[in-house]
C-alpha cells in the first residue's frame, strides 16, 4: 500500500513539473554524462574506492552500535586491507608460476592442435584441407621464449622512460585506500546531505527508488562477488584434484569472469579441456574436467546464487552482456566497472516506470477514450 501511495503521489507531483524544468533536467543529465566521459580515467580510482566503501558500510553500521564510527571504520578497513593482502600474497606467486608454465607449454599446445586436433576435425567433418598454419605461431613463441627472462628488465626500462605515467599509476594505487577510508567514515553523512538537497516534493519517491536500488546493488556487488570467488575456488580445487598443471590459473579466471552469465563456464571448460587433452592425452581426464565444471554449475545454481544473490537483480543474461560491452566501448575500464551497477539501477527505474504506465489512463484506454486508472 505504501508503495502504491508513493507512486500515486509521484504522479501528482510530476504533473506540476513544467516544460522548462524538464529541459533543465535533461541538460543537467547530458552535462553529467559528458563530464563522466571526459573524466573517466581520473574517476576510476574513486569508483573502485566507492565500491569498497559500499561493500564495507553495512558492517561498519553494525559495529557502530558497539563503538564509535571511526573505530568501526578502522576495524573494517583493516580487515579489507588484510584480506586483499592475504589474497595477493597467497595467490600471486602461484599465479605467476602458472603463467610461466603456460608460456612454456604453449608450443606443446600448438603442436597438439596441429598434429591431433586439426586432423581429427578434418576426418570428422570431411574437410580436405584446413587452412590453419600454426607453425608460424609456434616458431614465434619459441623464438621469444629465450627473451622471457628479460621481461622484467624491459618493464623497468619502460617505466623509467615513462616516469610521469608510472607516478600517475602509483598515485592512483595509493589514492584508493585513502579515499576508501574517508568514504567509509563519512558514508552516512554524504547520503544525508544528498537527501537534504532533494526537493521536498520528490524526496519520498526518490528515497523509495534509492532504497530499491540499494537492495539490487547490494545483491549484485556483495552477492555476485562472493559467487565469483566461490566458483573460482571450486574450479581451482577441482582441477587441482584432477591433476591439471594450470588448475589455479584456469579456475580463478573462470570464476572471475562469471559476472557475465555462463561466460566463466564456457571459457573455463574450453581452456581446461584443452589443457587436459594436451597434458594427459586421454578422454578420462577430459571427462573429469567436465565433471568439475558441472559440479560448479550445480553448486552455483542450487546453493551460491539463491543464497548470496537471489532473484532481486532481474537482469537478463543478454542485458548483462550488452551492458558490459557498451560500458567498455563508451568509457573503457571505468565503464566496465560501472556497467552492471548502472544497469541494475536502470532496471529498478524501468520497473517503476512500468508500474506507473500500467496504472495510467493511457494503458487502460478503450475505444479511443481514457478509462479510470487500474486499482
Amino acid at each position: 500500500m505504501d508503495l502504491e501511495l508513493a507512486r500515486l503521489e509521484c504522479g501528482a507531483e510530476e504533473a506540476e513539473v513544467t516544460d522548462s524544468q524538464r529541459w533543465q533536467l535533461l541538460a543537467g543529465l547530458l552535462l553529467l554524462g559528458g563530464l563522466l566521459y571526459l573524466l573517466a580515467p581520473v574517476l576510476t580510482p574513486f569508483v573502485i574506492a566507492a565500491l569498497f566503501a559500499y561493500l564495507g558500510d553495512p558492517l561498519v553500521d553494525r559495529l557502530e552500535t558497539k563503538m564509535a564510527r571511526t573505530a568501526a571504520v578502522m576495524v573494517v578497513f583493516s580487515g579489507l586491507v588484510l584480506i586483499l593482502l592475504g589474497l595477493v600474497l597467497l595467490l600471486l606467486p602461484s599465479l605467476v608460476r602458472q603463467v610461466t608454465t603456460l608460456y612454456a607449454k604453449l608450443p606443446g599446445y600448438i603442436d597438439w592442435l596441429q598434429g591431433t586436433a586439426v586432423p581429427w576435425l578434418q576426418a570428422r567433418l570431411g574437410i580436405e584441407e584446413l587452412a590453419l598454419d600454426l607453425g608460424v605461431l609456434r616458431r614465434a613463441i619459441t623464438e621469444h621464449w629465450s627473451a622471457a627472462g628479460g621481461i622484467a628488465a624491459e618493464v623497468l626500462a619502460t617505466v623509467s622512460r615513462s616516469g610521469l605515467a608510472f607516478f600517475g599509476w602509483l598515485a592512483n594505487l595509493v589514492l584508493i585506500p585513502v579515499v576508501t577510508f574517508y568514504l567509509l567514515r563519512d558514508w552516512d553523512v554524504f547520503l544525508g546531505r544528498l537527501r537534504d538537497l532533494l526537493p521536498r516534493k520528490v524526496e519520498p519517491t526518490v528515497t523509495m527508488l534509492a532504497q530499491e536500488s540499494d537492495e539490487v546493488l547490494g545483491a549484485f556487488l556483495r552477492g555476485q562477488f562472493l559467487v565469483m570467488l566461490g566458483l573460482g575456488a571450486i574450479y581451482s580445487i577441482g582441477l587441482w584434484l584432477v591433476g591439471l598443471d594450470l588448475a589455479l590459473l584456469i579456475g580463478m579466471v573462470a570464476g572471475l569472469v562469471n559476472f557475465v552469465p555462463y561466460l566463466g563456464f564456457i571459457v573455463g571448460i574450453l581452456a581446461a579441456g584443452t589443457a587436459a587433452l594436451v597434458q594427459f592425452q586421454d578422454v578420462s581426464h577430459l571427462l573429469l574436467v567436465v565433471l568439475v565444471f558441472g559440479v560448479g554449475q550445480m553448486v552455483e545454481s542450487v546453493l551460491l546464487t539463491p543464497l548470496l544473490v537471489g532473484d532481486r537483480i532481474g537482469l537478463h543474461p543478454v542485458a548483462v552482456i550488452f551492458a558490459v560491452l557498451a560500458g567498455g566501448q563508451l568509457f573503457g575500464f571505468f565503464g566496465i566497472l560501472l556497467a552492471l551497477p548502472v544497469a541494475a539501477v536502470l532496471m529498478v527505474l524501468l520497473r517503476h516506470a512500468h508500474g506507473r504506465y500500467v496504472s495510467s489512463r493511457l494503458y487502460d484506454a478503450r475505444d479511443g477514450s481514457y478509462g479510470a486508472p487500474q486499482e
